[in-house]
């Protein structure tokens, strides 16, 4: 298995709704012709949305998620100053603030916000992460 993760898809509660967020965030959608889910290309990596019931099913898993679902997704910026910037883009597009941006104990800056369904992203600078021209990052040695 290769050392790199390809889509990373979450079971959203209101399909709409969602795709509506992101893109009001300046996501732009690929693939619009698929039907009950949507696809937005994150520079290597894919972020795809679908109904929670069929992800669950699809999966053979429960339905019944309450609370941290046990993850959290990361959006890495090229600046301290961008951290407060995207915190500030998010709440307005609708997402809730699960922590504001405070000097992090590894040496950066980060916060979190949680989307429509409850997904917690991190927004982080870190200063030993170089984020590529097409929005990669590129983690040390």
């Amino acid at each position: 298995m290769e050392q790199r993760v390809s889509i990373i898809t979450l079971g959203v509660k209101d399909l709409e709704r969602s795709k509506d967020f992101y893109e009001r965030l300046g996501w732009r959608r690929c693939m619009t012709k698929a039907d009950g889910i949507v696809f937005f290309q994150a520079g290597g990596t894919i972020l795809a949305l679908f109904p929670r019931d069929a992800l669950a099913e699809d999966a053979d898993l429960a339905n019944d998620g309450h609370g941290f679902s046990g993850f959290s997704l990361a959006y890495n910026t090229r600046s301290r100053g961008e951290v407060d910037s995207v915190l500030t883009e998010v709440e307005s597009a609708g997402a809730k603030i699960l922590k504001p941006a405070k000097n992090a104990p590894w040496g950066g800056y980060s916060g979190y916000f949680a989307d429509p369904d409850g997904f917690a992203w991190e927004v982080a600078w870190n200063p030993f992460f170089e984020i590529a021209e097409d929005g990669r990052v590129q983690l040390p040695d």
